[in-house]
C-alpha cells in the first residue's frame, strides 16, 4: 500500500509537471486523458468539454467505436451529463444496470458500441464552474474504490487549471507584445511549479512581471472570497482568493497598479491558481511522507527487513546509517510528526506512545522535544540502524514509565539521568527478579491468601511510616495495621533498617512501574 501511495505520488507529480510544460490545448487534453488511462489501468479513457447545450466528447484514449468518439451528452444525461450537471464525481460498476442514469439511445448505442460497461467520470472544475469530464472505464465489471476516484479527481484538478493555462496562452498569443509577456510569466510560473517553488517566489515572479508589489496573505477581504477566484479591486490594491475548490487556502495582492489590461488581470488570477497549486502539492507531499513515515516507524518496532527500511528510509529523507535518538513522549502525534519532518526524522505512535527516531549524535535534543511537544519524553541512543531503533525503543519506553510515576511530567530524561532507578530499568536490568528478591514473600503471601500486605506497605510509606495516618487511610483499626506490619516482619526478617527500608521503597515502586 505504501509503494502504492508513492507511486501515485511521483506519478501525479510528473503529470503535473508535464501539463505545466504544454502550450498546446489539444495536447494537454491528450496528455491528461493518456494519464488517466494509464494511472487507474483501464481499457478506456476519454475527456468531454462543456458548452451551453451539454458535454461533447473531445479526446478518447484506447476507443474503437467511431460512433463513441463523436457522442454528445446534454445536462443530465448519461453518467457524463449527471457529473457535468451536479459538479459530483459519479461511478457505476455496470452501467445498463444503473438507474441512477438517464439512458437515452444515442448515449446508450454509443456505450454499447465501445463495449464498456464499469465507468467513473469526475468534473473538470475552474472555480466553481465544470468545464468538462474526464472518464475512465472498463468493457468488464469492476468497482472504483475511494481511493481511485481520488486520484483521478486530483489528475482532474491538475488538468483544468492546464487547460485554463495553455487556454489563456493560446488567446494571448494573438497579441505580439502580450505574447512575449505571457511567454515570460508561462516560463517563470512552470519553472516555479517544476522546482517546487514557495508561494513567496511565486509573488516575487509575478510582482515583477506585472510592475508592483505581490504579496501573500493567509486572509484576504470577504469581498475577494465571493469574487470565486478572480481578481476584485479593493481601493487601489487588487486582491485574489487563493482557492482550491471551495477551500480558502489565502490570498494574493497586487498593490500600485490600479489599471490593469485584461491579459494583466488573468495573469495575476492565473498566479493565484498556481499558488493554490504549490501549497495544495506540498500539503500533499506532506501527507503523503508523514504516512510512510508513521508506517517506517511501525515496520521498524515490529523488526521487518532491515534492508528494505534503509532503502524506504532514504526515499523520504532519513539516512537511518546516521546515529539517532530514540524518543517516546505522551505528547500530541501530529506535532511529534511536523517536528520529525522538519527535523529530517521520523515519527509514529505505539500504542498510546508518541515514538520519534531524530538524526542526532546527543540526547540533549530530547529537552528541545519536551519543550517543543509539551509532553514528558524518555530517550534512548544514540544508535544506528533499523535493529538498533528497535531496540532502544525498549528503553526510552521504560524510562518514560520511570518519569511518570516518579510526578516529573513535562521532563525528558535518559536511564543514566535517572541514577539507581535507571540503573535498575537499564537494558541489562533484571527488574523482575529485583523486586522478588525485596517483597517476594510478601508477594506470594499475598497471591496464596488473598491478603493486602503489599497495598499496607505501600499506603505506610506514603503516610511517612506513621501508624496513625496510615490506618485512617486505609480504614482499619491501628491494631489491624500493626498486625499485617508483624507479619512482613514474620516474612522478610528485620525490614525496618535504613537500607532495607530504602529497597523496600524502590521495591513497591518498580513494582508498580511493572
Amino acid at each position: 500500500m505504501t509503494r502504492r501511495r508513492e507511486a501515485e505520488l511521483a506519478a501525479l507529480f510528473e503529470t503535473a509537471s508535464e501539463l505545466a510544460g504544454i502550450r498546446d490545448p489539444d495536447a494537454v487534453l491528450r496528455s491528461i486523458v493518456r494519464r488517466a488511462r494509464t494511472l487507474l489501468g483501464t481499457d478506456v479513457s476519454y475527456l468531454s468539454m462543456n458548452d451551453p447545450a451539454g458535454t461533447y466528447m473531445r479526446v478518447t484514449d484506447g476507443s474503437v467505436s467511431p460512433l463513441f468518439q463523436k457522442v454528445r451528452l446534454g445536462l443530465g444525461e448519461g453518467l457524463g451529463g449527471l457529473v457535468a450537471q451536479t459538479a459530483r464525481p459519479y461511478a457505476t460498476s455496470d452501467y445498463f444496470a444503473d438507474a441512477r442514469f438517464n439512458h437515452t439511445r444515442p448515449i446508450d448505442s454509443a456505450v454499447h458500441d465501445e463495449g464498456l460497461v464499469a465507468i467513473l467520470g469526475v468534473p473538470l472544475k475552474l472555480d466553481s464552474k465544470v468545464i468538462g469530464v474526464l472518464y475512465a472505464a472498463d468493457r468488464s465489471s469492476r468497482e472504483f474504490p475511494p481511493e481511485e476516484v481520488a486520484l483521478l479527481s486530483s489528475l482532474a484538478d491538475h488538468a483544468a487549471i492546464a487547460i485554463d493555462t495553455a487556454s489563456l496562452f493560446a488567446t494571448i498569443q494573438s497579441h505580439n507584445e502580450a505574447m512575449k509577456r505571457a511567454e515570460e510569466a508561462h516560463d517563470r510560473l512552470t519553472d516555479l511549479v517544476l522546482r517546487g517553488g514557495s508561494s513567496a517566489e511565486v509573488a516575487a515572479a509575478v510582482g515583477e512581471l506585472l510592475g508592483g508589489p505581490v504579496e501573500v496573505l493567509d486572509t484576504v477581504p470577504s469581498l475577494a472570497v465571493r469574487a470565486n477566484g478572480r481578481a476584485v479591486l479593493v481601493g487601489s490594491t487588487w486582491v485574489c482568493a487563493v482557492l482550491a475548490g471551495s477551500e480558502l487556502l489565502g490570498g494574493i495582492t497586487l498593490a500600485g497598479r490600479p489599471e490593469l489590461s485584461d491579459a494583466e488581470r488573468r495573469l495575476f488570477e492565473r498566479s493565484a491558481a498556481v499558488t493554490a497549486l504549490l501549497l495544495l502539492l506540498r500539503r500533499t507531499v506532506a501527507e503523503a511522507e508523514n504516512k510512510v513515515r508513521g508506517e517506517l516507524i511501525t515496520d521498524i518496532l515490529d523488526g521487518r527487513d532491515p534492508a528494505g527500511l534503509l532503502a524506504r528510509a532514504r526515499r523520504v529523507g532519513v539516512e537511518l546509517k546516521d546515529p539517532h535518538v530514540v524518543l517516546v513522549a505522551d505528547g500530541n502525534l501530529s506535532a511529534a510528526t511536523h517536528y520529525a519532518s522538519v527535523h529530517r526524522g521520523l515519527a509514529g505512535s505505539r500504542g498510546r506512545d508518541v515514538v520519534l527516531a531524530l538524526p542526532s549524535p546527543s540526547t540533549e535534543v530530547a529537552r528541545e522535544v519536551a519543550k517543543a511537544l509539551d509532553a514528558t519524553v524518555g530517550a534512548a541512543g544514540p544508535v544506528v540502524g533499523p535493529v538498533a531503533i528497535a531496540e532502544a525503543f525498549g528503553e526510552a519506553r521504560r524510562c518514560l514509565r520511570a518519569l511518570q510515576q516518579l510526578g516529573r511530567s513535562g521532563e525528558a530524561a535518559t536511564m543514566a539521568d535517572l541514577g539507581f532507578v535507571g540503573v535498575l530499568l537499564g537494558d541489562r536490568a533484571d527488574v523482575s527478579g529485583y523486586v522478588r528478591s525485596v517483597l517476594g514473600p510478601v508477594l506470594d503471601y499475598d497471591t496464596e491468601r488473598g491478603t493486602e500486605l503489599v497495598h499496607t506497605l505501600e499506603v505506610y510509606f506514603a503516610c511517612g511510616a506513621n501508624l496513625s495516618r496510615a490506618k485512617a487511610e486505609l480504614h482499619l483499626h491501628v491494631n489491624t495495621v500493626t498486625q499485617r506490619l508483624d507479619r512482613v516482619s514474620s516474612l522478610l526478617g528485620d525490614w525496618q533498617s535504613p537500607d532495607r527500608l530504602l529497597e523496600m521503597q524502590l521495591a513497591l515502586r518498580l513494582l508498580r512501574l511493572l
